[in-house]
């Protein structure tokens, strides 16, 4: 990992740090303030922190263990202070805790790169090493082919002393055919290698010695073999890097899309709930009582808007873990679409069920539940009245179909309908594909006819 790498993540976790004591400090400028613990910008503080250790370059192994280590411990008390504001300031908690975890994913991602680094750098200096201890042996000779300096190796292949007079003979040539040099021994016998031979010629131009440069062929293929596993380590330390990389970019595109609907759909609820009940509380005995039912049913209203978003987040976060497990049995729809509609706060008439009393689906009934109050709650506030249920049996399989009477879901947008935070909170289509899917089933968009948006599940029929 580069200086320049290093320098950039330090400064982003310093002003981290300086940011979540900034926001500290302007929000402890209340008589009384809340205390220390209460807001969740004290977390920015020691988060900010960890991240400048884990940028930090270290020498040793025991040094990177106590700068990591000290790192663990700030990022848990980060956690902690982020928490422990929860009663007071959710929204902000959950934002701060979600930028913790994209600095604990940044940090990773840092030890992540400077594990490459070394690991790449520990590569070329084998390589290096490598190369410069081959296994080579060495020859020098005179016009007639008389060694005059040989080296180390060379004499360990064919067993002659250091100042031993050796003539070559035959004198090295290139083997008739190709194939192999050989490299004579003392014995008599050979050892084939590969080779070069170099002249070195007089003032005249004339050879008067030559360089023979031996390679055992067994070192070369060891090194090779060598060289090669050393080589896909370094590639599957990359393919790590690239997923963690991948990682993070969701995970930062992820924090951004949910910072985004927690400032503005959340904030939104909260806000009318606290203005109505101040205006309650003002105003109490000056207010009618129908008016004091109206103001109280808006907060109501909001509070279960609120309610339901929290719940679909939860669901949201356990669907990303893979926690979701469904436990499937015979489901008539008849009966869930009836509950649906009673529990809808849409008025009389404006959602009608077509299904007969004996569509039965094999699904996990809360997922089921779940799923129907989705897309009617979608097709309530992104259509017009009347929105349709109905179910029908087609062979092994039943067929529920949930369509309004709108304008229908623009082109553009259907590639990515049952991503996250796609219109309004984003959550409830999003959520509709992984619970149908978890039960064995599929879901598709269609547009209706003459106009409006048909969302079709397909579920497994129960048994008979």
């Amino acid at each position: 990992m580069g200086r320049l790498s290093r320098l950039t993540a330090g400064c982003a976790g310093l002003a981290v740090a300086v940011f979540g004591t900034t926001a500290l400090l302007m929000s402890l400028k209340g008589a009384p303030p809340d205390g220390f613990l209460a807001d969740p910008a004290a977390a920015l503080v020691p988060a900010g922190i960890a991240l400048v250790l884990q940028a930090v370059p270290v020498v040793s192994r025991t040094a990177g263990r106590v700068v990591h280590g000290l790192a663990a411990l700030l990022l848990a008390g980060a956690v902690v202070l982020g928490v422990a504001a929860f009663p007071r300031h959710a929204a902000a908690s959950i934002a701060t805790l979600l930028a913790i975890a994209v600095l604990v994913l940044l940090g990773q991602l840092i030890r992540a790169l400077v594990t490459a680094d070394k690991r790449q750098r520990r590569l070329a200096d084998f390589t290096d090493t490598l190369f410069q201890s081959m296994n080579e042996a060495v020859m020098v000779t005179d016009a007639n082919y008389q060694v005059i300096d040989v080296n180390r190796r060379w004499r360990e292949l064919t067993g002659h002393d250091a100042d031993e007079p050796v003539r070559l003979d035959p004198p090295p040539v290139p083997p008739a055919g190709g194939g192999d040099w050989m490299l004579p021994r003392v014995d008599g016998g050979a050892v084939p290698v590969l080779a070069s031979m170099a002249p070195i010629p007089d003032e005249e131009g004339a050879p008067r010695a030559y360089v023979a440069t031996y390679v055992d062929i067994a070192d070369r293929k060891r090194a090779e073999e060598t060289l090669s596993e050393k080589a896909a380590e370094l590639e599957r330390g990359n393919a790590r890097l690239r997923e963690t990389n991948t990682r993070l970019e969701a995970a930062l595109t992820f924090k951004n899309d949910l910072t985004s609907m927690l400032t503005h759909d959340v904030a939104q609820p909260i806000s009318s709930i606290a203005s109505l009940a101040e205006l309650l509380h003002a105003d109490w005995g000056d207010l009618p009582d129908d008016i004091r039912l109206e103001l109280a049913t808006k907060i109501d209203k909001n509070t279960q808007r609120l309610i339901k978003m929290m719940n679909d987040l939860q669901l949201l976060f356990r669907l990303d873990m893979g926690s979701v497990t469904a436990r499937r049995a015979p489901v008539p729809l008849h009966e869930v679409a009836a509950s649906v509609v009673a529990a809808s706060p849409a008025g009389p008439g404006e959602i009608v069920v077509e299904m007969g009393d004996d569509v039965t689906a094999l699904g996990d009934r809360a997922h089921v539940v779940a799923v129907l109050q989705n897309l009617v709650s979608n097709a309530i506030a992104y259509g017009n009245a009347p929105v349709l249920i109905s179910a029908r049996h087609l062979g092994d399989q039943v067929e529920l179909v949930v369509q309004d009477s709108g304008q229908g879901i623009p082109d553009e947008l259907l590639p990515n309908l049952f991503g996250r935070f796609m219109r309004g909170s984003g959550l409830g289509l999003f959520i509709v594909r992984h619970l149908v899917e978890a039960n064995g089933g599929s879901v598709r968009y269609e547009h209706a006819d003459p106009h409006g948006a048909r969302l079709v599940v397909t579920w497994e029929a129960a048994p008979v």
